[in-house]
Order: structure tokens, then sequence, then C-alpha cells
């Protein structure tokens, strides 16, 4: 038997929103730890991974490891049905083939269910190497969403380049070329909208700003972004979902290689 609850429904409606997008159909796999979920996108190009420990909800049951093999969009649409505020409650059972969606109203005078039927989904578990980044910036997640935004009228790869004293994005394209940089800056009575840099060398990559911009849909999630960089290997964007928890919304984008470097090789 599994049964998870989230005391806030629009939490789930907003990391379903961040991944639908990027992720078609996929095994939500849970376990007595919490839910944890990794994906590919169609393309193999970048990868989605959402871990959420079982301390994140308010009541976590699971009494063996099981698969839900969900289509997101299908997911959506029944999500859809629940208001911000309803407590929601997903329950399946061992070896079942449906997916029981609860939503209660927060005085409780409404309960709806739901029963979306499981997919049998043949995924792999892709693991992710430890990775030590030479260069990792936080930043406000509103912030991150608006550059990224803005040099997506300008051109369809940026280049992040970081540096000590900041981080630089660049753009060039038909309509000419763009640069916002963003300064490191430690707001200590508003921690929310800091930008900090560690780093252990400047690094410069360049990435395809149509999946930053399909990352920024987890926004809403964590008023904080943080960008982990190191030479020929993906970015990593995450949005914490819950810090006290080490919840998490992952983005992994593999970095655009010079055409000219590889002519030359």
């Amino acid at each position: 038997m599994f049964e998870a609850r989230f005391e806030t429904g629009e939490t789930l409606i907003k990391i379903v929103d961040a991944m639908k997008e990027l992720v078609e159909d996929c095994n939500i796999d849970c376990s007595t730890t919490g839910m944890s979920m990794q994906a590919m996108d169609q393309s193999h190009v970048s990868l989605v991974a959402l871990m959420l420990q079982k301390e994140f909800f308010g009541s976590f049951r699971c009494d063996r490891s099981i698969s839900l093999g969900l289509n997101l969009l299908s997911f959506s649409k029944i999500l859809k049905c629940a208001s911000k505020e309803d407590a929601i409650t997903l329950k399946a059972e061992d070896g079942g083939d449906v997916l029981t969606l609860m939503f209660e109203s927060k005085d409780g005078s409404r309960v709806s269910e739901f029963e979306m039927k499981l997919m049998d989904i043949d995924s792999e578990h892709l693991g992710i190497p430890e990775t030590e980044y030479k260069a990792v910036v936080t930043m406000p997640s509103g912030e991150f969403q608006r550059i990224v935004r803005d040099l997506g009228i300008i051109g369809d790869t940026v280049g992040i380049g970081c540096e000590k004293d900041g981080v630089r994005f660049s753009v060039t394209g038909d309509l000419g070329s763009g640069n916002v940089v963003l300064k490191q800056n430690t707001s200590a009575d508003k921690p929310d909208l800091a930008t900090l840099i560690e780093l252990e060398e400047p690094v410069e990559l360049s990435f395809a700003l149509r999946y930053l911009s399909l990352f920024t849909k987890a926004t809403g999630l964590s008023p904080q972004a943080s960008l982990s960089m190191s030479p020929e290997v993906p970015l990593v964007v995450e949005y914490k979902i819950d810090d006290e928890t080490a919840s998490y919304l992952r983005y992994y984008l593999a970095p655009k290689v010079d055409e000219d470097e590889d002519a030359a090789e």
C-alpha cells in the first residue's frame, strides 16, 4: 500500500506543470524514504530529477517499493480538478493498476476522488555521477526566468560565464546581441534576493535557451535557483522545493559544443 498526502496541493500541481513539457511518460518511484523520478526528455538532451523526501509530506506510507507509470499530461489534467488550497492524497495498492487521487477542501466540506490508469513504462534508471562543480551560482529564480526570457528574444543559444565577482549571460542572434551581468550580492535582510557565487575556477559554457526556458517553469516552486557548472559536463539547474527535507527538482542540460572546434578536431 502506498499513500502520500500533500497538505497544499498547489505544490504538486506546480511540480507536474514544471515537468510535463519535457517528460511525457515517466515512472514515479515510491519507497520507504519518499518519492523520486528521473527521466530524459524525448530528444535526450536534458534530464529531469525529482526528489520528495517522506518528511516533506503531511503523511506518508509505502509498505514496499513500487513504480507508478504516469502520463504527465493526463496527470496534469486530473490535477486541474483540484483547487490550489486543496489537500491532495495519492494512493495505490501493491500490484494495482490505478492511482487514486483524493482532493479535500480546506474546511473539509468537499472531497473529490478520481482514479487514473497506470502505465507499464519500460525505463532504465540513469546513474547520475557525483560531480564536484567548478562554479555554483545561487540567484533569485524570478531573475533567472527574466534573463532567459529576455535573451530568448535575441537568439537561441546563451553563453553563461562565471567569474569571481559575477555571472554573465550573453547571446548573439539575427537581431543583434545582448548581455546581462549579475554581480555577487549578499542581501542579509532579504536572503531570497541574494546572488551568491562559489567559484573554484572561471567557467564559460553555452546552452540552448529553449531548454532553459522550459526549466524556468519551476520558478514558482522556489524563491531561488542554483546553477552548477563545470567544463564538459551538464549544467544542473536546481529548485529546492523544501530546504528542511532536502526535497528538490533538478534539470540537467548538456552544453552546446562549438561547431568550429569540432571541425578543427
